[in-house]
Parts: C-alpha cells; structure tokens; sequence
C-alpha cells in the first residue's frame, strides 16, 4: 500500500515503535546498502555520551557551518516536531522530504521482514537510514551524529566518523547497556574508530584509563576536557556566558554561548576540541567560525529561557545528573521564589531527582506528561515532596500545569519546568505549536 499523506507516512513510522529497541548493526547495514550506503558519501563527527551530547552535537554542527559548510544534523528525540531530528544548516526536513523517503525505504523493509534471515527494522534504524539518505542527497561535507544508545551496537555506529566523542558516562539504560558505568563506558567507547580521534569529558579517572586503552588498542589519540583542553569562566549574564579555552590547537578569548548552566561550557569545550581535532585529517577552523559557531547555536529545552516576568525557563534534565546540573545553575538567575512544574519518566531515579529539585523549590506542581506508560504517577512524585516539606499542588495536564504555575507567581520569581524531554516538548508547545 502505498502513503498518501505525510500524516499516514509518520503515522505508519510511530507504529514501527512496537518493534522496540534491537542493538546490533547487521540490519541497519543491509537496509542502507539498499539504498547505496549513503552513510559513505559524506565526514561525520559521531557524539556519544549519558549527558550532553544533544548540546555538543549542536555546538559543533553550529561552528562547521559558521566555517562555510553543509552540515547535516541528527539528534534525538524531538521536543515538538518530528523534522526536528534530521537538519541541514539548521534548516530541518520537510515533510515532503519525509514522505519521499519513507516511500524509498517501506517496501525494502517490507522485503526484509519477509526473509527469515532478516527483520523488520526498528524505529531508530529507519530514522538513521532516512538521515544518512537525506544528507547524502542534499551532498553534506560534515554530519554531526548523536547516538541513539550506547555506541557500539547503536545504528548510526556504521559511519567511519573522523572524530569520535563521550561527553561523559553515567548508570543508564542498564537492561541493554551494562549494570556498571564502566560496562556502559566499553559501549559507548565502541565508537572509537581505528587510527581515529576520541574526545572525552568524563571526569572519572576509571572511565578514561578504560577509554585510553580502548584508543591504544586502535590507534586512536584521545584528548580529556579538563586536562588537555581546559576552560576559563569569565562571566554570566542573564542569558549567555562568556569564557576563555585552551585548546590543542591554541588559545581562546571571550568566547560567548547563548545556554545558560556550567555544564554548558564542558559541552563548548567538547565541541571546539572535536572541531579542532578535525585538523589531524587536514581540515582546519578559525577562531573566528568557533566565536561566530558558538554565539548562533540553537538547542532549546536546555535551561532555555522562554519567557520573562516571571522568569521561565524549561530544561529537559531527564535524570540524575542532569538534574543535579540544571539545579546548580539556579545561581545562575535572578528571582524571588521559584516554581518548579515536574514530571519524570517511570524509569529514572524519582526519588534522586526529587531531592535535587528540593534543595531550591519553594513549591512544586506536578503533573504528567503524555508519552504513554513512560511517565511516573504524580502520586510518586508528590510523596517525594512531602518527604523534602515542600508544598505541591497536582494538575495532570501539563499545559494547564504549567499555565497555573505562571499565573500564580509574581512578575519577579521563577518557574523551571523539568524532569523529561518530553515533558518540556509538550510545556513548549505553549510558545511554539507544532506544525
């Protein structure tokens, strides 16, 4: 049957999500050789990581087109819209660009769950074929690819990228990726390319002995934020921040990013030393296209300040970590009482993450986001309020949360939505609706 619509295109792709999530690369490949292995035809830069590689993919996509060239861009998952995902020079892929290749790729894929050798591809293998498709038909000189999970067995792990990146490693998905964090580190490390370069920002010594010789073992150099890259803060405004870098290829003044939060700076640093390293294969950038790259990124729901009086702001810290990030940069703002609108995924650490948030709320109002059987009860959450005294109210629509938690606050104080991407993608939607 062939697609009439983009809604039918989109909504024959969700439905693919029932197949779940199947590590492994033998799929994704033969899927793209069907389509002429369009993951060859272009460089690539390939980030990995627990925490903020949604962030360094941006920076360093935003410094490569400030150096003049085509960039494609696929990150996960979306706040609002689908397209979001797959960009080129921020520009995001249209619908009809959607319809064109899900009508290429249904009836291989129709093919290969037919073959009892094969089977059907999941979700994110379809998405990471269409990406690679779309950005060698658009002819891309850089793609700047986030991994979905993991590393090793992730379905972009097919590209012969020029730089590999772990911004950091933490307990997660460890059902699929290890019950350890430097179990999950040998599988986010399988990025690591023979005779290639590695980037880290992890500061966990083990995690980098164990990295290190990962790089030994291929060839690879490896380069660790905070010791051969370091960073300088100078200042913060209300909505950027101003720093100095020492870089492998030089020095660097008065940079400026417009995302707010420290974490923020080791996410830069991490991009202009995965630009830099790009020198090692001959292609060199300036300080200028990194000055100019940094101050235009554009990554929203992180720390992103929505709107003012009262302050809102909306960040998809999704876990621990994050969590405890996003709460440090509370410092960071200006305001008298602060809001916090919540929902976190069944998944995470509820009780963690609550009492990260409780150290700064003066009340919260919990609610539930919509992506199905993935949110926690707001029951869950409100006993973990009462446990810190904080005072709560529930509203389970998160428009109405979020509005209820605008209109009850004073000119001067602060909401913070968070806890979930998802969460924050449906809160944005107040401002930005979807198309």
């Amino acid at each position: 049957m062939s697609l009439q619509s983009f809604e039918e295109a989109i909504d024959w792709l969700f439905e693919v999500r029932r197949f779940g999530s199947k590590p492994g690369l033998t799929i994704i490949r033969h899927l793209l050789e069907q389509i002429g292995s369009p993951q060859d035809m272009f460089k690539s830069i390939h980030v990995t990581g627990t925490n903020g590689k949604g962030s360094t993919t941006a920076m360093t996509s935003s410094i490569l087109i400030s150096a003049g060239y085509k960039v494609g861009m696929f990150t996960s998952p979306h706040l609002i819209n689908f397209t979001e995902r797959i960009q080129i020079n921020n520009r995001e892929i249209t619908k009809e660009e959607i319809m064109k290749h899900i009508s290429e790729l249904k009836p291989i894929i129709e093919e290969m769950e037919r073959d009892p050798e094969l089977r059907h591809p999941t979700f994110f293998e379809i998405i990471t074929a269409m990406a690679f498709k779309h950005f060698a038909n658009s002819e891309v000189d850089f793609a700047v690819l986030e991994v979905g999970m993991g590393g090793e067995l992730d379905a972009t792990n097919v590209v012969k990228a020029l730089v590999s990146v772990v911004t950091n490693v933490s307990l997660e998905h460890t059902s699929v990726l290890g019950k350890t964090v430097l179990e999950i580190a040998e599988k986010k490390g399988g990025i690591i390319k023979k005779n290639g370069v590695l980037i880290t920002a992890t500061e966990d010594d083990s995690i980098y002995e164990l990295l290190s010789k990962m790089c030994k073992e291929r060839g690879s150099m490896i380069f660790r934020i905070g010791n051969d890259i370091t960073v300088e803060p100078v200042k913060t405004t209300s909505s950027s921040q101003l720093f100095n870098l020492k870089g492998f290829n030089g020095e660097y003044r008065n940079l400026t990013i417009p995302l707010m939060g420290k974490h923020q700076l080791k996410n830069a640093a991490t991009a202009i030393a995965a630009v830099e390293a790009l020198s090692f294969h001959g292609i060199d950038t300036t300080e200028t296209d990194i000055n100019t790259g940094l101050k235009r990124v554009i990554w929203p729901g992180r720390l992103e300040i929505i709107a003012r009086n009262p302050l809102i702001v909306l960040d998809g810290a999704k876990d621990i970590a994050a969590s405890e990030a996003a709460i440090k940069a509370m410092s960071d703002f200006s305001y008298d009482k602060l809001t916090l609108v919540v929902s976190i995924s069944s998944d995470k650490k509820v009780a963690e993450m609550m009492a990260h948030f409780s150290k700064v709320a003066d009340r919260f109002i919990i609610t539930k986001h919509s992506v199905q059987m993935r949110a926690a009860k707001p029951s869950r959450i409100a006993n973990e309020s009462e446990k810190h005294g904080i005072p709560y109210k529930i509203i389970l629509d998160v428009k109405e949360a979020v509005m209820y938690a605008i209109e009850t606050s004073n000119p001067s104080d602060m909401v913070l939505v968070i806890g979930s991407v998802f969460l924050v993608g449906e809160a944005r939607e107040i401002w930005y609706p979807p198309n």
